[in-house]
């Protein structure tokens, strides 16, 4: 099991959302169709197998309207789901259930589905010793909640952002006037916890990085042979990562050429919705 993300982080996300579906009026169907008094008693339940994550999403959509409303939680975020399974169940006034229903099955389903494909991608990889990385191509805004669902998946995080670790990339290589001038600059710069990664696209970069010491070395679209070729160059001085032409059909032979980590942007940019559905009764 891992931490559930604190309520705290997740509630001006929920507000947000409720905000933009809610809109200057609203719910006028809710208002309109259902009386004030009407309590409804519903489940959330899961139509696909997967990995749950996100479950506070949805209890904290209703409770944003229904402050009272009475929640229970039947699995838990990290959890293997399958077809047919509920997953909570919960009692409220109706004009809030219905409000916030689809608030909270779009956050659950989004980081329910990026969990799932986590998984696949940590199952794909299991025994070579390879961890399975995010990186930051996420939906702008939900970046804490898409990564905490990568954890939820069994993957691990890489940055959540440009100011907890220095990552040099090709073009801050091309502004800087080389690999030497880059790294040297971000070692001068960089505070003591601060961890310095360089990206390099072929083992002529790596050769050159090699002895300035940086962090974390990521081979850009090196092919498999390279990949070897800069595992035995390295030989454990420095974390070595692979990036770019990563699917669920070459994971497994990436992992097998030694590197460390693989980052997988397709982790969050790329990952279906697990279907998840509220019903009544």
């Amino acid at each position: 099991m891992i931490p559930e993300i604190s309520d705290l982080l997740v509630e001006p996300l929920i507000r947000m959302a409720l905000a933009e579906d809610l809109g200057r009026a609203g719910d006028l169907t809710s208002e309109a169709c259902v009386p004030a008094e009407a309590e409804l008693s519903v489940a959330w339940v899961a139509r696909k197998p997967g990995v749950l994550s996100g479950l506070s999403c949805a209890r904290l959509s209703l409770h944003a309207l229904a402050p009272g409303a009475r929640f229970e939680a039947l699995a838990r975020d990290g959890e293997d789901i399958s077809a047919g399974q509920a997953l909570a169940r919960a009692t409220a006034p109706a004009r809030a259930v219905l409000s916030a229903e689809r608030t909270g099955l779009n956050l659950l389903g989004r980081l329910s589905g990026v969990a799932t494909l986590t998984r696949a991608y940590v199952d794909a990889v299991a025994g070579t010793g390879a961890r399975i990385t995010d990186t930051r191509k996420t939906t702008p805004g939900l970046r804490r909640l898409e990564k905490y669902a990568v954890r939820c998946g069994g993957g691990v995080n890489h940055r959540f952002g440009l100011d907890d670790a220095i990552l040099i990339k090709d073009n801050h290589v091309a502004a800087c006037g080389g690999i030497r001038p880059a790294l040297e600059r971000a070692r001068a710069g960089a505070g003591h916890l601060v961890k310095v990664e360089i990206e390099v696209d072929g083992l002529d970069q790596l050769e050159e990085a090699l002895p300035l010491a940086p962090d974390v070395i990521m081979l850009d679209n090196f092919s498999l042979e390279d990949l070897r070729k800069a595992v035995a160059m390295t030989a454990g001085r420095v974390t070595l990562e692979a990036s770019g032409g990563v699917d669920l059909s070459t994971v497994r032979d990436i992992a097998g050429t030694g590197v460390q980590v693989i980052s997988v942007g397709a982790l969050t940019h790329s990952a279906p919705v697990l279907d998840i559905g509220l019903d009544a009764g």
